[in-house]
């Protein structure tokens, strides 16, 4: 008989018993693959690796519990019933009956995400914390463009940015935006909600490109559930500041393609209302507040869509009063772009730009319709362009490139302008989420932002050349002005003192070895032999590093291989970097003698 031989009817055991493959759960839910992926993402259920792969390693694995999860679930009912109300739709179609086809199909049952929601969330933090896949979605997803072959409606891109734009909105007027970066694949941004740090990625805003080998179905149906997620967010959050969701716009600012300034207006006036207001304002209401506020409510009796413009968000900033404490960060957030006015060209990131600088206390405006005021404002303190050459330029204003505003934020300090002037190549931009120290490898430009934050923060760091003793010197920070002259004299003095008897020490330690040798003469020459004869310390290392691989299981010794490969790769990439940068001034270096020549 086989080892492995189990008589039939007999129970399965192990692996066997605890996954299953993807087409024998089908079968067992009897319901056809695109439906069976639907329910796998909606009720968040995913492939699994077993350790011993029954089947064979060709196949998608279940677990059994997951696959019974779904089946015990009343939404699979739901689902069945829409299929075989879709049939007779189908075959209403099918016999040229169309009236009664669009009676059906405007009757036609759908399922909502609301029970999803709740089971996978059942608090506001759970929903925090899994939000960084769903923003990412829905931003991809608000700058495709409408194809009604991929099933990809203007309706829904619309609903996609007026979703952005209100988290955004909240993300602005709470300063809760802590890091930006640039990259090829778009911009990445973290804030920290609830304690939570949620990291999103939003494409650049140019033309958008749909390749046929994605499965937009699948993007589709995970949108569908993101979208109702974010919706639920934004509500929680907005009624957190005391604001109602979702917002109501002004038809005039929508007109002109403002839709986030109309949300900023919005905010502003609900901060406002929430406010208490005296008896006597109450009664002696204007009526342009009251033909405002009619006209708002008709827009959003309208359910007017937003265009794809981007906005402004200044006006998040202001009356900002809210019951909610703010931690240092928000505090410090708060206050970076303080008294600072800046104005957009037309050929930067406006709607990024639109978002960062608000979050940080900056005032923005823009070239365009709507704008809050023109570029001739005199109290406008920095302008930022990406052309080489501008027509009109004030005197009293800084014209920079858009990469100093990212690295000021990510800095945390106003960065020098004179690198980022127009027509000068700006320095590299090093991204907030990668630690220099732990790599290995720290950029040159890195170090120049750790001084000048430690000088704003009036720290003491030693320059290059210079070591810690010379900082220890008193009369080195005397020289620089760090101490007075009576702290430079009692450090001088006891300093002084450790010297002497430091000197002391070495002193008698000598003439104990003295007193030795003459002692042990013998014994000193015996020990100088053994000396010669010892292995070397690489040797007993790499001995020592033998003798505890063998002791060790083959999952840990298969562990400690990796890790050792990982630093090893690791190294080889810090000096493949202090490699390019050795070409790089080597190459800077020949030019200019070259223009010296």
């Amino acid at each position: 008989m086989p080892k492995h031989y189990r008589p039939p009817g007999k129970k399965k055991e192990g692996n066997a018993a605890r996954y299953v493959t993807r087409s024998q759960a089908v079968k067992s839910l009897q319901v056809n693959l695109s439906l069976f992926r639907k329910l796998c993402i909606l009720k968040g259920i995913f492939p699994r690796e077993p350790k011993k792969k029954v089947q064979g390693n060709h196949h998608t694995y279940y677990h059994t519990k997951d696959i019974a999860f779904i089946q015990h679930d009343p939404m699979l009912e739901k689902f069945r019933e829409i299929r075989a109300y879709q049939k007779k739709i189908k075959k209403a179609k099918a016999k040229k009956n169309e009236e009664l086809a669009r009676s059906l199909k405007s009757r036609e049952p759908h399922v909502k995400m609301d029970k999803f929601i709740r089971d996978r969330y059942p608090t506001f933090i759970d929903a925090i914390r899994d939000l960084d896949d769903a923003l990412s979605m829905v931003h991809l997803f608000a700058a495709l463009p409408a194809i009604d072959r991929l099933k990809i409606g203007a309706e829904r891109t619309h609903n996609c940015r007026r979703l952005c734009h209100a988290w955004q909105a909240y993300i602005s007027r709470t300063h809760k935006l802590r890091k930006v970066f640039i990259s090829v694949k778009g911009i990445y941004y973290q804030a920290e909600v609830e304690g939570q740090k949620i990291l999103w990625l939003t494409p650049h805003t140019l033309q958008q490109v749909l390749t046929e080998d994605v499965d937009f179905d699948v993007m589709l149906t995970f949108l569908e559930f993101y979208e109702t997620l974010l919706g639920f967010v934004n509500f929680t959050l907005y009624h957190s500041i005391n604001l109602k969701y979702p917002p109501i716009l002004d038809p005039r600012l929508e007109a002109v393609a403002a839709d986030l300034y109309a949300l900023s207006r919005y905010i502003d006036a609900g901060s406002r209302a929430s406010l208490p207001e005296p008896q006597t304002a109450s009664s002696s209401r204007s009526e342009q507040e009251a033909q405002e506020e009619s006209e708002l409510r008709l827009a959003q009796l309208q359910h007017q869509l937003p265009t794809n413009e981007p906005g402004a968000l200044m006006h998040l900033v202001q009356d900002t009063t809210s019951e909610v404490e703010e931690d240092e960060d928000t505090r410090e957030c708060k206050k970076f772009f303080q008294n600072m006015k800046f104005f957009l060209g037309r050929e930067v990131p406006r709607e990024s730009l639109l978002f960062v600088i608000p979050a940080f206390g900056g005032v923005v405006s823009w070239e365009g319709d709507g704008a809050p005021f023109k570029e001739a404002d005199s109290s406008i303190t920095h302008q930022i362009v990406d052309r080489p050459t501008q027509g009109h330029m004030y005197l009293s204003r800084d014209y920079i490139q858009p990469q100093w505003v990212y690295d000021s934020v990510n800095a945390r300090i106003i960065l020098p302008t004179e690198p980022y002037m127009v027509g000068r190549v700006p320095p590299p931009h090093l991204s907030p989420f990668v630690d220099d120290e732990a790599e290995g490898y720290v950029p040159d430009y890195a170090k120049t932002i750790k001084q000048l934050q430690a000088a704003a923060r009036n720290e003491v760091l030693p320059l290059p050349g210079v070591g810690k003793d010379d900082l220890d010197d008193p009369q080195n920070l005397l020289a620089e002005g760090y101490i007075n002259r009576t702290k430079a004299n009692e450090a001088a003095e006891k300093k002084h003192k450790m010297m002497l008897y430091e000197k002391q020490y070495h002193n008698e330690l000598k003439m104990e070895i003295q007193g030795d040798l003459n002692i042990n003469e013998q014994s000193s020459k015996e020990m100088d032999s053994k000396e010669e004869s010892l292995p070397d310390m690489e040797q007993i290392v790499k001995d020592s590093d033998a003798h505890s691989k063998a002791l060790m299981s083959r999952r840990e010794r298969g562990l400690y291989e990796a890790i050792k490969i990982g630093k090893e790769r690791k190294k080889a990439h810090v000096e493949k970097l202090k490699e390019r940068k050795r070409n790089i001034q080597e190459a800077q270096k020949s030019d200019k003698k070259q223009k010296r020549a």
